[in-house]
């Protein structure tokens, strides 16, 4: 009988499981929470004020999803009044994605919810041990991150992330 079995409690197996599962926790509080939001606008929110001021093109990027799901996310965000779009000095064509101040208490709002999910996903673990865990992973995404720069070859023409990013004024 051939050994072709994968280890599924291998680290990549469950960094995978564990993020599915806290995105699943995290939509099912933000339900919950009554603050009509779904959870993609949620996440889109804390990307905004993550970095107050980008475009619609980083956030996709940083989220993993298309412009045009973010775009959606966005214009539902902005008929809330959470959000503002501006024009980019830069490029007349892009918009540059603020907060508006009426999004701080549901900053808040979200802010609760995800340290609840951590408080549960986190239960039985000492301060030392979670240090160590959130260490290991920054220094995961770091990794990760680093191999999504480098360009690949795809139908002869170079691809990366670099790309995508905009250039500073």
């Amino acid at each position: 009988m051939p050994q072709n079995r994968i280890d599924t409690d291998s680290l990549a197996f469950l960094v995978t499981d564990c993020a599915r599962l806290m995105r699943v926790a995290f939509e099912r509080r933000i339900l919950s929470a009554g603050l009509e939001l779904s959870a993609g606008e949620a996440r889109t929110l804390i990307q905004v004020a993550a970095i107050n001021g980008s475009r619609q093109l980083e956030i996709a990027s940083r989220m993993g999803l298309e412009p045009m799901t973010v775009s959606a996310f966005l214009d539902k965000l902005q008929a809330r009044g959470l959000i503002e779009r501006q024009p980019d000095p830069c490029d007349r064509r892009a918009k540059r994605i603020l907060l508006s101040d009426a999004a701080e208490d549901m900053i808040k709002a979200i802010s609760t919810e995800i340290g609840a999910v951590q408080q549960e996903a986190t239960q039985g673990l000492d301060h030392g041990t979670q240090d160590h865990v959130r260490n290991a992973l920054k220094s995961f995404r770091q990794n990760l991150q680093k191999c999504d720069l480098v360009p690949v070859e795809r139908e002869g023409q170079a691809v990366g992330r670099e790309r995508e990013q905009a250039v500073e004024c």
